[in-house]
């Protein structure tokens, strides 16, 4: 995340942000007492701006729910490095939404520019180029 928050040029704002892992009987508590929702999710993040300017956020993560993705939504086997791939996805989207980018629900998302982004990072993490999502 340090490296997000420097391409973001954050850290000269006092940026902080915690990441959590949690299993998926807890995300899905978590996610049903901030959203409402039912179910397993794979990302939650909260953004916490501080009166001195300084920006705190947290980024609660399932990796059971990364895994199930990768297994069945898209990404394919369900192979150790597209899950971990996954994983610095999720860390970048949700760093992301802790420094205020949103993108729309629905089939635009993949298409918003916070999503291209995301895309970006999850590839320079990875030192890879182009983009698969």
């Amino acid at each position: 995340m340090g490296q997000i928050l420097a391409w973001e040029g954050a850290r000269g704002r006092r940026a902080r942000v915690e990441l959590a892992l949690l299993d998926a009987a807890a995300m899905r508590r978590l996610n049903r007492r901030v959203t409402g929702r039912r179910g397993l999710t794979d990302v939650l993040a909260f953004a916490l701006p501080q009166p001195d300017g300084a920006l705190l956020g947290d980024v609660y993560i399932c990796p059971a729910a990364a895994e199930r993705w990768v297994r069945n939504g898209g990404r394919g086997t369900g192979d150790a490095r597209r899950v971990e791939e996954e994983l610095v996805r999720l860390t970048v989207h949700g760093t992301l939404h802790v420094l205020g980018y949103d993108h729309p629900d629905g089939p635009g998302r993949t298409r918003s520019a916070m999503w291209r982004r995301q895309e970006r990072y999850v590839h320079r993490v990875l030192g890879r180029r182009g983009a698969e999502r």
